[in-house]
């Protein structure tokens, strides 16, 4: 017997993926050992009469695949995979590239954040592109609780920067820390008359969909 190499004991079970069927010996210790293939139905079985259904269970061996196969309604699986947008693709690596090679007038859309619930109740608006001098409460990270005015927003890297949110650098020189725009809340408006057109013009919008859906 070579080294690494293993032997099958008599009556051992072969188990095989794709056949299942048990391995026994006749005439063990007089004759040379001939394997005997039983199948489910314990019947013995010869290596010439193997077909692809001999070793199926008898209620599955007369039938075709199709018939094996269950049927279902695959309906639901289509219109899953249906696209709603298709100027927005699924590929991860276009999305990325869409979103990192952002002109600076998407990026704005983008940098968008929530308003307090006062301010929602009040130009019925949830979110803006949020912009320098607005006041932000901070709902996420280690800063959380923290309040101040926006001293910058940094589209390049889809960060704000928050006045007193700083770190210490070793040589004693404070610098910003980068906050995303979605880890905030707007709680004061930084107000102008082009600022005030688009609250007025997304508050109608909401109306006008609401008003839409409870007529429906």
């Amino acid at each position: 017997m070579r080294n690494g190499s293993h032997r099958r004991s008599r009556g051992d079970a072969c188990r095989s993926p794709r056949f299942a069927f048990s391995l026994e010996f006749t005439n063990a210790g007089v004759a040379p050992e001939v394997p005997r293939l039983v199948g489910f139905s314990g019947k013995q079985v010869s290596a010439s009469s193997i077909s692809p259904t001999t070793f199926l269970p008898e209620d599955l061996a007369g039938r075709r695949d199709d018939d094996v196969t269950p049927n279902f309604d695959d309906t639901h699986i289509t219109s899953a995979m249906t696209k709603i947008q298709n100027s927005v693709a699924s590929s991860r690596r276009k999305s990325r590239k869409a979103h990192f090679g952002a002109p600076s007038s998407v990026r704005r859309v983008i940098m968008s954040a929530p308003l307090s619930k006062e301010l929602r109740e009040k130009y019925n608006v949830r979110s803006i592109p949020i912009r320098k001098d607005d006041e932000v409460t901070i709902v996420r990270g280690s800063n959380k609780g923290r309040e101040g005015k926006i001293t910058s927003v940094y589209r390049l890297k889809y960060i704000i920067h928050v006045e007193r949110v700083v770190r210490e650098k070793s040589n004693g020189q404070s610098v910003p820390l980068g906050i995303a725009p979605s880890k905030v809340v707007i709680t004061k408006l930084k107000l102008d008359k082009d600022r005030e057109s688009i609250l007025e013009r997304i508050g109608k919008g909401r109306e006008a969909v609401k008003a839409k859906t409870t007529k429906a």
